[in-house]
């Protein structure tokens, strides 16, 4: 039943040892970028000129990098034609060049900003930076602010350059710590654990696939790659956060709902099986009672179908 709720609410859940490892979470670590973030960086363009735009186009179409992408979507949408370029070749971890007429251009790796994502368009000698913005999704807040509720303490583990991690830090009243590598991530579960805490970790990069498996109990976005969505217990779909705090209070209220219902099996043996032993149950009342125990114990279940859709 607690599977079928959050289903219903944006998060799939792998199996029921799961929900019981979400319900005994203490500590919340997120990932920035893909995760508090949507992951889906838009470019600032208005400042290129209407041939800029159409060769930054044409090198972004041929490129699959999230970076080149957004370049793609944003243009595309907003009608420009790109350029004709010939002789194009991507460089991974470098960036995407070609040639228009006999003017080598490209699409490559910018000085970082205070955003921490940024690229340069080289057309001959003249560099252009494109700037970048990625959203924090929507909820971000209230959905950190609903764990907190709920007694979790939220901070950012992050592979990005501190400056931005602790600027979204500060904004989402958190703390935050940028530049960290996977084995660091590691290191810091470790070090929770050996303190008693029990961590949620919620990533979606390639690099957190160890975190998301060391953790006590870890989600993972629907867009994650393949490595974070196999190695996480549960996935969320959409561009909200709300599942993470949902699938905690969830979680906590099955783990209540079952021991209620363990707790009434046990109080009705104790009781119905003395009288049976002494001949006062009939077959009838028997079954009878047998059913009715049964019911008692799936109407309780039913309750968590009822849940809101926010803590």
């Amino acid at each position: 039943v607690a599977s079928g709720a959050l289903a219903r609410r944006g998060l799939l859940v792998k199996d029921g040892s799961a929900l019981e490892r979400l319900a005994e979470v203490d500590t919340a670590l997120f990932d920035k970028t893909g995760t508090l973030t949507l992951g889906e960086p838009v470019p600032s363009l208005d400042h290129l000129t209407k041939d800029q735009k159409a060769i930054a186009l044409a090198l972004a179409q041929s490129s699959r990098h999230p970076l080149s992408r957004g370049i793609m979507f944003a243009l595309g949408a907003a009608g420009v034609s790109p350029a004709s370029l010939t002789a194009i070749t991507e460089t991974g971890g470098q960036g995407i060049s070609g040639m228009h007429g006999e003017i080598p251009v490209s699409l490559a790796r910018g000085a970082l900003d205070q955003t921490g994502i940024a690229s340069t368009l080289h057309i001959g000698e003249e560099k252009i930076a494109i700037v970048y913005a990625d959203p924090v999704r929507a909820d971000a807040a209230q959905t950190l602010a609903a764990l907190d509720a709920s007694g979790l303490e939220s901070r950012i583990v992050s592979g990005d350059r501190h400056s931005p991690v602790r600027a979204l830090a500060g904004e989402l009243g958190i703390e935050g710590e940028g530049e960290m590598r996977p084995d660091t991530k590691l290191a810091l579960l470790d070090t929770l654990k050996a303190d008693g805490r029990r961590p949620l970790m919620v990533g979606d990069g390639i690099n957190d696939g160890p975190a998301l498996a060391a953790a006590h109990a870890s989600i993972a976005p629907g867009t994650a790659s393949d490595v974070s969505q196999q190695a996480a217990d549960a996935v969320f779909l959409g561009k909200g956060l709300m599942p993470v705090a949902l699938a905690v209070t969830i979680a906590r209220r099955t783990m209540r709902i079952v021991r209620q219902n363990f707790g009434f099996a046990i109080g009705y043996n104790v009781v119905a099986v003395p009288l049976a032993l002494a001949g006062l149950v009939t077959p009838l009342i028997a079954a009878i009672a047998m059913s009715l125990s049964s019911l008692v114990v799936v109407g309780n279940s039913l309750r968590l179908a009822r849940v809101r859709n926010s803590p």
